[in-house]
């Protein structure tokens, strides 16, 4: 996978991407990420990029004419234009799954009041990281990115570990321990003790339900339960009320 990133500060990224995962996706030259200055593109000397709104109204606009010159720089037949802006749709790990399908990604990092819309208009989707506002599109780049590039094949090399995370499907992760089997005066579960391996998955779909019951219920509303579901929340309700 290849991502082009454009920003007006590209000093944030000086050594995000050289650590822990990234690094090792990089490493393995399983992603190519490279980080570009928007002002580059720019046609004057001041190398101005933004520009007054017409109408009147606070702040500045990314100019049309600067953006473009980028996008037609980087942009192939393969690309997929991503603008990160705070109106775009959340993203999830379903669309995280779906980026990493990708051959090449160009993320716009937005600043300011926002962008021309008639450059706006080139981008195939706007994604947002939560419904607030933030001084830029950089930290929902390095966002983007780091959920993307894990999931490439090779880069974590454990696929059912990928498999069982939170949001991996509609569910949270169920809890996990670790030696010493005692601590501060808590004990491990028992049927993570036992070894029986029916016993310990079933137990762990339970405590997903119950920790997305708990932390996000929102999860649970229009989900289409199998047998099992039914009857592990069955169970839960059941305890709970008990």
């Amino acid at each position: 996978m290849k991502i082009d990133v454009l920003t007006l500060f590209p000093q944030i990224f000086a050594s995000t991407f050289e650590e822990s995962i990234i690094k090792r996706a990089r490493d393995k030259s399983l992603a190519e990420i490279n980080i570009s200055n928007i002002r580059d593109f720019a046609n004057n000397k001041h190398q101005q990029v933004d520009d007054y709104p017409y109408g009147g109204g606070p702040g500045m606009v990314m100019k049309a004419d600067v953006l473009q010159s980028a996008l037609d720089y980087y942009q192939t037949s393969a690309s997929w234009l991503i603008y990160l802006s705070p109106q775009g749709k959340r993203l999830n790990q379903s669309k995280v799954r779906e980026l990493a399908q990708k051959e090449h990604l160009i993320l716009l990092c937005g600043h300011y009041e926002g962008i021309d819309e008639r450059v706006g208009l080139r981008f195939h989707e706007e994604i947002s990281i939560g419904d607030y506002i933030l001084t830029g599109g950089e930290i929902p780049a390095m966002v983007l990115i780091d959920a993307t590039v894990r999931l490439i094949p090779g880069v974590l090399g454990d696929a059912e570990s990928l498999s069982e995370e939170s949001f991996s499907s509609w569910l949270l992760e169920y809890p996990h321990y670790t030696r010493p089997s005692v601590y501060g005066g808590q004990e491990v579960p028992p049927v993570l003790l036992s070894g029986h391996h029916e016993n310990i998955r079933r137990w762990r779909k339970k405590q997903s339900l119950l920790r997305t019951l708990l932390k996000r219920p929102e999860l649970l509303l229009e989900q289409d339960f199998d047998a099992e579901e039914r009857e592990l929340l069955l169970e839960i309700l059941f305890d709970r009320e008990s």
